[in-house]
């Protein structure tokens, strides 16, 4: 197990190759540290900037082994990577962050509702559902419309339906593929708010300000941060983040989505084990950004100022909107940040550009 605080020239491993994993492995060569990536894809986005890369399937054995094995410390830029295989690692001695109880957690919805409500971060009314007829009974005490879930997997939209008929039941449980779900009551909010906090290994925070969100076909298209909100909403923000860090003993940087109902009462939707989409704003908008933020946190380093020294509104480029990269590049106001993938399938990440508006 090396010492903390890890010295420049120490190794981190990264399973996740994709953008996250990119901008986490530039942010490390920054502070001087060599970076692995475990992903499957060869010559990955993250590979590519790294010092090597492991392909394998991430629950490979003799490749986690070996990642183990170069890494001072290991993280994950994405909370589909098997639990197994951070428990795994752990189990053999490697140090992890975040550890696997927060990885966990975040890939069941039933599990991540009755934790978040459990440490005093409310969510919306749920119900869990494995068969037609708890459904049904979900949806008489929830109401309608309500919001149907796969429990595991499913992101952008993906794995849910609304459900405005009880007669619609049947077949919103069968566009699921008859999978464990969970049944969602709707929040009725003003707004969709996130905030991106970090805690260290002696349980010291720091909290970002918080971003407003607008989302398009349940893919994030804007964060405009730091989000007009009152002193209340970014208390009770900061005092759920807070809960949620300490209540997972949570080591390394987080994304808390949240519904504001108004008269400063928040929701939490979902939570992102990880850097997240709504913190990108951080990288032109803060001194020490999330990406930053989560590197000094898993290698022991002090924790980076969260202050805002700019307004800013990220964009999130879908697809063929990459092609814009000319005229977003020569643009004074706007930093374009690409990701290095290949192909630009249709609604799929492929950059972001971060408009800055002015000094805070």
């Amino acid at each position: 197990m090396p010492t903390l605080p890890l010295p420049p020239g120490s190794t981190l491993g990264i399973l996740g190759g994709g953008q996250l994993g990119r901008m986490l492995s530039q942010a490390a060569s920054r502070l001087g540290f060599d970076v692995v990536i475990l992903d499957p894809e060869p010559d990955s986005p993250a590979g590519r900037v790294s010092t090597a890369q492991i392909v394998a399937a991430y629950d490979d054995p003799e490749a986690l082994t070996a990642l183990g094995r170069a890494a001072d410390v290991v993280t994950f830029e994405f909370e589909n990577v098997p639990a197994a295989s951070i428990e795994r690692l752990a189990e053999a001695g490697a140090l992890v962050a975040p550890g696997p109880t927060a990885l966990r957690i975040s890939q069941d919805r039933v599990d991540e509702k009755t934790f978040l409500n459990a440490v005093g971060a409310p969510t919306v009314a749920f119900a869990v559902v494995d068969t037609l007829d708890d459904l049904v009974v979900g949806l008489t005490e929830l109401g309608l419309p309500a919001l149907l879930k796969t429990r595991r997997e499913g992101y952008d939209g993906k794995g849910q339906v609304w459900i405005h008929a009880i007669e619609d039941a049947p077949a919103a449980l069968e566009s699921l593929g008859g999978r464990p779900a969970i049944l969602e009551a709707k929040a009725t909010f003003v707004r969709e708010l996130s905030v991106i906090a970090a805690r260290d290994w002696d349980g010291h925070m720091a909290v970002y300000p918080l971003g407003e969100n607008r989302h398009e076909g349940g893919v994030l298209r804007t964060t405009l941060a730091p989000a007009t909100v009152d002193e209340k909403t970014q208390v009770r923000a900061r005092a759920i983040a807070e809960a949620i860090l300490d209540g997972l003993d949570y080591v390394g940087v987080v994304g808390v989505e949240l519904f504001d109902l108004g008269d400063d009462v928040l929701l939490v939707n979902e939570i992102a084990p990880r850097v997240h989409n709504t913190g990108h704003w951080t990288q032109d908008g803060c001194v020490c950004d999330q990406f930053e933020q989560h590197i000094r946190a898993v290698a022991g380093w002090p924790l980076g100022p969260t202050t805002a020294h700019a307004r800013v509104e990220m964009t999130n480029l879908l697809g063929d909107e990459v092609d814009q990269w000319r005229v977003l590049s020569a643009k004074s106001d706007e930093r374009l940040h690409l990701y290095g993938k290949t192909e630009a399938r249709p609604g799929r990440k492929m950059a972001h550009v971060n408009r800055v508006l002015g000094a805070v």
